[in-house]
C-alpha cells in the first residue's frame, strides 16, 4: 500500500473516521458494557471489570500491525463525539481483510454504521483490496442488515458454532 494506513482520515457529511487515540478508550470500554449477553465471554467485561479503560488505552498505544489499516474511531462531525469504530482488520493468518464495526447503542438506527462502512469500503478499493469479508453472529440482525446494505452476501460458510450461536461469513467484491 502506498501510504501508512494508520494515518487514514476519512470523512463523510456526518462522520469523521480517524486513527484511534488513547482518549477513545472510555467510549470503547462503554462498548464492552453494551454488548449483547450472547457475545462470547472473551468479548464482554469479565467479572472483575476487565478490560479497564487503562488496558484499552494501552492496547491503542501498542502498534501491533502498522502495515494494516486497523480500526478507525468513528466521530460525529458536528459535535466531535466518539460513537464507535469501523475499519479493516485481518483474520488470524493475516490473509483475509475483514470489515469490522461497532457503535454505541445511542448511535444505532441512524445509518452511521452503513455510512462508516461505505467510506471504509471506498478506502479499501483505493488501496487495492479486491474483496472484503465480514463475520457476524447469525442472531445479530442489525449488523446483518448493515452488511446487506453494504452489498455483502452470505457465503453459506459458518466460521464457528458455539453456545453463543453461529458466526456467518459474508463477503463483497471491491471493484477497482
Amino acid at each position: 500500500m502506498p501510504d501508512d494506513p494508520r494515518t487514514a482520515m476519512l470523512t463523510t457529511d456526518r462522520l469523521v473516521l480517524r486513527p484511534q487515540r488513547e482518549a477513545d478508550a472510555e467510549v470503547f470500554r462503554q462498548l464492552w458494557t453494551e454488548r449483547d449477553e450472547r457475545v462470547p465471554s472473551h468479548r464482554r467485561l469479565s467479572a472483575d471489570g476487565r478490560p479497564t479503560v487503562a488496558e484499552i488505552a494501552e492496547g491503542i498505544r501498542q502498534d501491533r500491525a502498522p502495515e494494516q489499516p486497523g480500526l478507525l474511531t468513528v466521530v460525529l462531525r458536528d459535535t466531535d463525539e466518539v460513537i464507535g469504530y469501523c475499519g479493516v482488520v485481518f483474520d488470524g493468518d493475516g490473509e483475509r481483510p475483514e470489515l469490522a464495526f461497532e457503535l454505541l447503542q445511542a448511535a444505532h438506527n441512524r445509518g452511521y454504521a452503513t455510512e462508516a462502512g461505505r467510506i471504509v469500503i471506498g478506502w479499501a478499493r483505493d488501496h487495492g483490496y479486491p474483496l472484503l469479508w465480514a463475520t457476524v453472529w447469525e442472531w445479530n440482525l442489525a449488523s446483518r442488515r448493515v452488511l446487506t446494505k453494504l452489498e455483502f452476501v452470505d457465503t453459506g460458510v459458518v466460521t464457528k458454532e458455539s453456545p453463543h450461536g453461529r458466526s456467518l461469513l459474508m463477503m463483497r467484491d471491491v471493484p477497482a
